[in-house]
């Protein structure tokens, strides 16, 4: 059953799909979509091209499709679309698209954005991610799937943050970040893999002997990077898990963290 606050306002041509409930003084504009069972807390304002999929958590005052912070945004249609089983918190701040891009910021599912996390216009945020409080996206940030951000880190526009990698609180990236490292400080360096994600995620041993291997590859050896992406390259025929470095070294192209 919907419930909706009589002090919310609803505009005409939103689509509020069952078991949503918006609480007092909540906003929700003309162009936005709520999907089943999805909560939206007391003063948040949800407005723009918004989609959001099933069981989404929205606490108070979070601000999600507004326009873009871009100097070349001139108004247009442009969209956020997220996923299921999110939880947003306190005064986060989600943007739609640029037609400088794919005119689309997209978020996927079960990931947790605590209080005054900033996700910029076209970024690309997988699923299982954790940004931990005041984090910040730049536009056209990629986040692949089980990252974890510490509170206060930020991230330069255009980079990649790779599956599985963590960084320490008020790390600041300015390259990309491969799938697996901890990586810390005011400029980001490599402080060795994620193991004990890792093993939360049940990742065997042995896996986690092999991505230890491929870190050392990468930043122990002495070896140039495109070196290092040969030698894993080749040890990923065999060892599955290295194929995300396979992946990441396709698409990277502000360089690594080093």
């Amino acid at each position: 059953m919907t419930k909706i606050h009589k002090t919310a306002i609803v505009e005409d041509g939103a689509v509020i799909h069952d078991g949503v409930e918006i609480g007092a003084y909540a906003v929700i504009g003309a162009h936005v979509e709520l999907g089943e069972n999805t909560r939206i807390g007391n003063h948040a304002n949800i407005t723009g091209y918004t989609k959001m999929g099933k069981n989404n958590n929205v606490f108070c005052f979070a601000s999600i499709g507004e326009a873009p912070q871009h100097k070349q945004y001139k108004g247009e249609a442009t969209r956020l679309e997220i996923g299921d089983d999110n939880v947003i918190r306190e005064f986060c701040t989600l943007h739609t698209g640029t037609i400088n891009d794919n005119s689309v910021t997209k978020i996927g599912n079960n990931n947790l954005m605590m209080s005054y996390v900033h996700i910029a216009h076209d970024c690309v945020v997988g699923n299982n991610i954790i940004l931990a409080n005041s984090v910040a996206l730049g536009g056209h940030v990629v986040v692949k799937d089980w990252a974890t951000f510490g509170a206060y880190s930020i991230v330069h526009q255009f980079s990649i943050i790779g599956e599985h990698s963590m960084l320490s609180g008020a790390t600041g990236v300015d390259r990309d970040i491969p799938p697996y490292i901890m990586a810390m400080g005011f400029r980001a360096a490599p402080r060795g893999i994620n193991s004990e994600g890792l093993k939360r995620r049940n990742f065997s041993q042995k896996q986690i002997e092999n991505i230890k291997n491929a870190y050392r590859i990468l930043y122990r050896n002495e070896l140039s990077y495109d070196e290092a992406k040969l030698q894993i390259t080749e040890l990923a025929h065999e060892q599955k898990e290295l194929g995300l470095f396979i992946d990441f070294f396709k698409q990277s192209s502000r360089g690594i963290i080093r």
